[in-house]
């Protein structure tokens, strides 16, 4: 997770209701550290400040530094110990211990299996599915960071065998082991996750694997490169035999790539050029020519175009296409196939920790999802099973402890002693945490915590001085970034071109020359009906000429 570059949001002292709040969470999440060792990390005094950022996936994740050194990480409304806290308290989570060798497999991006481990004489700890747990050295019980280490006094183990190290790490067998983490959970979506404190937090922090599309198949022997050519010919061959028409020759290199081979990338994959032994589309180009299945030309300085295909050369005959997903998208222009219709996105609330009172009555925890509608009728329900509806004015409502609690300032605490019932739901709402669920026609509907990110619409300035318009955030509304691209170089007459979006994994952006900001008005809001409040960036569109 903090493996690339991430972006600070704020950082700021913690206050001290806070710093209360963060010393009864971790004791909740840590039940074996004492109460003196709970004041020792979470210090009364001492310099406490409280980060948010963002992940370089976009996650939202917040961070408590003390010292100078984060002790604490906090996403999704669950803590997580840093390194730092692991080094004052080694017994804090459950550990498992591992050999040199093996540690450097999982820098480098590889996940753990039970052959790695070492195992006490007492076994292998009790742990759960999902358990949040640390891997450790032998001879050293340190789970690393970049400072320096301290030194761990190690628990009883056998002694050592660098010469079974050695020959572990020898067999390929064990090495293909290390790919699968024998602790995975499951978030509240059903997706898979895996966990792992130390130097990196999760396995996807590795440079070579940082996306689900990149990571190595499992059951493939061959390198993270050699499977990446054989991704990249096949989306070559693909587009060739099922996109391309004599029609659109000639045709840039980089529209081929960006409107048509990403397009035949399957699902769950990322073509990635600089990741084959090609490095560069061109040099991959050269090659499809000496193989005389495309013919390239330079017809302007410095671009390049396929000019001829040979689409009765064997590669193309024999190739087979395969099967359609049946999520895919289907927005093509003219198609005969089902058009689009724009999903129906509802917001939702979930129920955060400081909360948890005022809804287990009703049967709801910690990270319940909950509509608008019953937000309401729970404190309704809340405030009249608990008498706190005023005698002489029913349009007051008498706060209780927890009420209280949950929805007054610190200032407030000792003044605030009723409320009307539209301020008291108000503030039930502002205080419960986003959330939104997405329907599409004929689909299950689709939850996730947060709010979700607008259409995004920008203006960049490339080479030259040219401006070209970017598009971002397609994918949550069910619009395939390559189809749009390929409506979008029609209307618009000009080059576009889909590439991995920074900072965001498994989405893609679009990139159009020109400003298009009013062809983009037009097909977002006109044909794809979608609600202007979920676009940002319409306002880009350039000003018509004033007359003269």
């Amino acid at each position: 997770m903090f493996a690339k570059a991430f972006r600070v949001k704020s950082n700021t002292a913690i206050k001290g209701s806070d710093r209360r709040r963060l010393r009864a969470d971790v004791a909740a999440a840590f039940p074996g550290l004492g109460t003196d060792q709970v004041s020792v990390l979470v210090p009364g005094k001492e310099e406490l400040n409280t980060v948010k950022l963002y992940a370089h996936r976009g996650d939202a994740v917040t961070v408590y530094v003390s010292g100078g050194n984060p002790i604490l990480f906090e996403l999704e409304k669950n803590l997580y110990p840093t390194v730092y806290t692991l080094w004052s308290y080694p017994d804090l989570l459950p550990t498992f211990t591992t050999w040199p060798l093996v540690l450097k497999k999982l820098v480098g991006g590889a996940d753990l299996m039970l052959p790695g481990l070492v195992v006490p004489p007492a076994g292998l700890p009790q742990v759960q599915k999902g358990d949040l747990c640390a891997i450790t050295l032998v001879g050293n019980r340190r789970s690393g960071d970049k400072s320096s280490l301290p030194s761990i006094a190690p628990l009883a183990l056998d002694p050592p065998d660098l010469e079974k190290e050695e020959s572990i790490m020898a067999d390929p067998a064990m090495q293909e082991d290390l790919r699968c983490l024998t602790l995975e959970g499951e978030d509240e979506n059903g997706e898979a996750q895996q966990q792992m404190c130390g130097r990196k937090s999760l396995s996807e922090a590795s440079e070579d694997s940082n996306s689900r599309g990149l990571n190595p198949d499992p059951t493939d022997s061959r390198t993270l490169q050699e499977q990446m050519d054989e991704l990249l010919q096949r989306c070559f061959l693909h587009a060739l035999k099922c996109q391309v028409k004599k029609a659109d020759l000639p045709l840039l290199t980089s529209t081929f790539l960006g409107n048509h081979m990403f397009s035949c990338c399957p699902k769950g994959r990322q073509l990635d050029i600089k990741k084959s032994s090609y490095r560069k589309l061109s040099k991959f180009l050269q090659q499809m020519q000496q193989e005389q299945i495309v013919q390239v030309e330079e017809l302007s300085k410095g671009v390049e175009s396929i000019v001829a295909v040979d689409w009765k050369h064997p590669r193309i005959t024999s190739f087979v296409i395969p099967e359609p997903s049946p999520t895919s998208q289907t927005i093509q222009e003219g198609s005969r196939e089902q058009p689009y219709h724009p999903p129906d996105i509802k917001s939702l609330y979930c129920v955060p920790a400081n909360m948890t009172l005022l809804f287990q009555e009703s049967g709801h925890k910690k990270g319940s999802i909950l509509e608008g509608g019953e937000v309401r009728t729970i404190i309704i329900n809340y405030a009249k099973k608990n008498d706190l509806v005023d005698a002489n004015n029913k349009n007051l409502v008498k706060l209780d402890p927890i009420l209280c609690d949950c929805i007054l300032e610190k200032n407030e605490q000792h003044t605030v002693m009723k409320l009307p019932w539209d301020s008291l739901l108000t503030r039930c709402f502002e205080k419960l945490q986003p959330a939104y669920q997405v329907s599409f026609p004929g689909q299950e509907p689709i939850v996730k915590k947060g709010k979700i990110c607008p259409i995004d619409i920008s203006l960049a300035q490339r080479a030259s001085n040219k401006k070209v318009t970017v598009v971002r955030n397609l994918e949550p509304y069910g619009l395939d970034p390559c189809s749009v691209a390929s409506i979008l170089q029609q209307r618009c007459q000009a080059s576009t071109t889909v590439t991995p979006a920074p900072g965001a994994k498994d989405s893609l952006q679009v990139q159009i020359q020109g400003n298009q900001v009013h062809h983009l008005s037009r097909l977002l809001l006109e044909e794809y009906r979608l609600p202007r409040k979920y676009i940002q960036g319409l306002e880009k569109a350039p000003k018509p000429a004033k007359k003269k």
